[in-house]
């Protein structure tokens, strides 16, 4: 009797679908993210109109704690709000812009301008002069052939 026992479990345990066999373990699967968090995070920014909609209803809610719940309900920091005032206050619209992160493009040297004009300026005057002595080197050619004496520096100061 012992023996039947012994091969009734067995049976049980090896069919799947026996009323007395075990039934296969559930495993749940594995949580997956929630839809609206990101794989990376990030970082958040805020248009022109929302950061002086919220500067107007910090300066327009100076009460006690009114600006410290106002800064919870946005979740931002004081100091953010500080930055946000003073670039208002400046009239940089503009900056309140999301900035453009990154390395910032290097700004033109302003004499990198004026030394292109100096050096274009010398080389045509550079030029002039190649011309000029080129001239002067065919007259003095001219004045030889014509037996035509050239006035030398030295006999101009001493008349």
């Amino acid at each position: 009797m012992v023996m039947r026992d012994r091969e009734a479990k067995m049976d049980g345990a090896a069919g799947a679908g026996a009323e007395e066999g075990r039934r296969p373990t559930v495993v749940p699967a594995p949580a997956t993210a929630a839809p609206e968090l990101s794989d990376r995070p990030r970082r958040r920014t805020f248009t022109v109109q929302e950061k002086l909609r919220v500067l107007a209803e910090t300066d327009g809610g100076a009460g006690v704690g009114g600006i410290g719940a106002i800064l919870r309900r946005e979740g931002l920091y004081s100091s953010t709000l500080s930055e946000w005032r003073r670039q208002r206050d400046s009239g940089a619209l503009g900056a309140l812009t999301p900035a453009k992160r990154g390395p910032k493009p290097a700004l033109p040297n302003p004499l990198s301008v004026e030394l292109a004009q100096v050096k274009r300026e010398n080389a045509r005057l550079a030029r002039r002069l190649e011309h000029a002595e080129a001239i002067i080197e065919v007259q003095k050619k001219v004045a030889a052939l014509l037996g035509i004496p050239l006035a030398t520096p030295d006999s101009e100061d001493a008349s």
